[in-house]
């Protein structure tokens, strides 16, 4: 009974460990002052100054016009497709709503897949438009993390770096060796790595089978550094190609929290504030153990509906041996549990299951963690949600003792506290407005494969997903239509710079300020109470919020399940 408790206390344990030296190497990249030979000759080939000092409107142009671009880019490589070498299987190009989504999926590091990835795509393919986007999406994550806290950092300042000193750093110094070092392992596990598309075996049974493959290392090492997550087969981490041994399977757990996970501890140490950044890793980590335990408790248990031995047994609340249907064998529902909770969390996207067979219960947990988006969150970008909380928080504190509110040192004023508003409520409004939208368009329900509460939470859950930049799926939605390809592509644009630019706002507002001594009423946010209030803050927001949506999907469909009600 206290294995899996066992476990998943030495795997997090782990990740704080890997916590410190990860954040101390993120710190040096972001406040470094020379740049390498290759970073030099990076800025010469982009035509850019890297002395030049940038205001919050010049880092985010830059952000959004070179993503622009370099979506352009892919949509281009996956309309060509066919015309490409590396593609004897002759594949054709992707439709043009179908390349939409695709690039607009993986610019936005949100990886979300209308598409089987064995089929649908040539090797050239995976590594020109997919690979590359997953790398250009994760790099500008964590620059524009290096931007933002650089801005809460800074004192009267009018700049918060530039945007393609941090880019070109993250990339050489950061996400580039660590991937080239993660695929190595991966190769020596047996995940293959070739230019070749295709291998044959003969079965047990005598027969010729044909086994897919390709660059699969390579694209595994930063679909889990870059918090990706697409799979380079349909079958996601849950293809032997992908995760052979229960080595990779934790490794992918890892390598989805490390960056993360490290922002914290770089967030602490750039604003010499290291109790603060342990502050935020803990509510992090607070989220999690509670998430994962709600996922492992409500798969261990089961479905009572498949309790039964026979028609004259009663209904039981448990299911002998939980549920593990959707399902590996090799992982189980422990390490299956930890994934589910991992990929949502780190908003990565790959999975190790399907998602759409947990139970209603356990769906909760990675639909609840995409709806707050900060439990850890994506590359960059979830510790600046989670600071935007932050805010949010001290505000509220300011209220109930009748104080101008601050953090870090600065005060919060109406300015910062509307560019937080607009971010808070940009990331609701994406994924109930497609959500309804969805629900009222009238071909929307053939793409369904389940009627009742469970049909509403898959699309539920893709608009989630794509506006959290999280990229998994309930399997149960056929999304490769034109509808949801366009509106699920708007929403993962949406999800990115929505909510992004207005917090880059925020702390060029900041470093603007000049930073003020903390007086008696200053509301301390480096203790363990402000860790506990900001935790409750992140829930009760997220409760009102999304608490009527989910009542609608995975809450209805538990309490029905309860009474034996089933949807034929």
């Amino acid at each position: 009974m206290w294995l899996p408790w066992m476990e998943y206390a030495a795997v997090l344990a782990v990740v704080t460990l890997l916590t410190i030296p990860m954040g101390q190497w993120l710190a040096r990249c972001f406040t470094s002052e020379g740049h390498t030979w290759l970073e030099r000759l990076s800025y010469r080939a982009l035509g850019v100054n890297p002395a030049e000092r940038m205001g919050w409107q010049r880092y985010g142009a830059a952000l959004v016009l070179s993503n622009a671009a370099m979506m352009l880019l892919g949509y281009f490589v996956l309309r060509m497709q066919a015309q490409l070498p590396l593609n004897p299987l002759a594949i054709a190009a992707q439709a043009p709503d179908l390349a939409f989504n695709t690039a607009a999926s993986f610019i936005t590091n949100t990886n979300w897949q209308a598409y089987a990835g064995e089929n649908s795509l040539s090797n050239a393919t995976q590594m020109a438009a997919i690979t590359f986007l997953m790398f250009a999406g994760a790099t500008t994550g964590v620059a524009a993390g290096a931007g933002f806290v650089r801005g809460l950092a800074r004192s009267s300042s009018q700049d918060i770096g530039n945007y393609w000193v941090d880019y070109v750093r993250v990339f050489w110094r950061v996400l580039l060796p660590l991937s080239f070092v993660m695929a190595l392992v991966y190769v020596w596990q047996g995940m293959p790595q070739t230019l070749h598309t295709e291998a044959w075996a003969t079965t047990l049974e005598g027969t010729r089978q044909e086994l897919l493959m390709g660059p699969v290392a390579s694209f595994e090492s930063i679909k889990h550094l870059g918090t990706n997550g697409g799979g380079f087969f349909s079958m996601n981490a849950a293809h032997p190609f992908e995760n052979p041994t229960p080595l990779t399977n934790v490794l992918h757990i890892f390598s989805m929290l490390l960056i993360p996970a490290g922002l914290t501890y770089a967030f602490g140490s750039m604003l010499l504030r290291r109790r603060q950044g342990w502050v935020l890793f803990a509510a992090c980590m607070v989220m999690f153990v509670g998430f994962l335990s709600l996922v492992f408790v409500a798969e261990q248990n089961g479905s009572g509906l498949l309790a039964r031995a026979g028609a004259d047994q009663q209904w039981s609340p448990t299911q002998p041996g939980g549920n593990m249907e959707g399902k590996e064998l090799r992982f189980g529902i422990v390490d299956t549990a930890l994934f589910v909770t991992t990929t949502t969390a780190a908003t990565t996207g790959s999975v190790n299951a399907m998602h759409d067979s947990l139970t209603p219960l356990g769906s909760i947990t990675p639909l609840a963690q995409m709806m707050l988006n900060c439990v850890f969150g994506g590359d960059g970008v979830g510790l600046i949600n989670l600071i935007q909380y932050a805010v949010l928080t001290v505000f509220l504190a300011g209220m109930m003792i009748g104080r101008t509110p601050e953090f870090l040192g600065k005060k919060i004023e109406v300015r910062e506290i509307k560019l937080v508003m607009l971010s808070v409520l940009a990331h609701p409004a994406s994924i109930l407005g497609f959500t309804a939208l969805a629900v009222l368009w009238p071909d929307a329900a053939a793409s369904l494969n389940n009627r009742g509460p469970h049909g509403f939470s898959e699309i539920l859950y893709a608009y989630a997903s794509g506006t959290a930049n999280n990229g998994s799926a309930f399997a149960g939605l056929n999304a490769n239509t034109p509808f949801f390809n366009t509106t699920i592509g708007l929403a993962m644009i949406a999800g990115r710079f929505l909510t992004l630019l207005p917090l880059l706002a925020m702390a060029g507002s900041l470093a603007a300020k000049a930073t003020v001594p903390a007086g008696p009423g200053t509301f301390p946010t480096a203790t363990p109470l402000f860790m506990g209030l900001l935790v409750f803050v992140v829930l009760v927001v997220g409760g009102l919020t999304f608490l009527p949506a989910l009542a609608l999907g995975p809450i209805v469909e538990q309490l029905q399940m309860l009474v034996g009600h089933l949807y034929a």
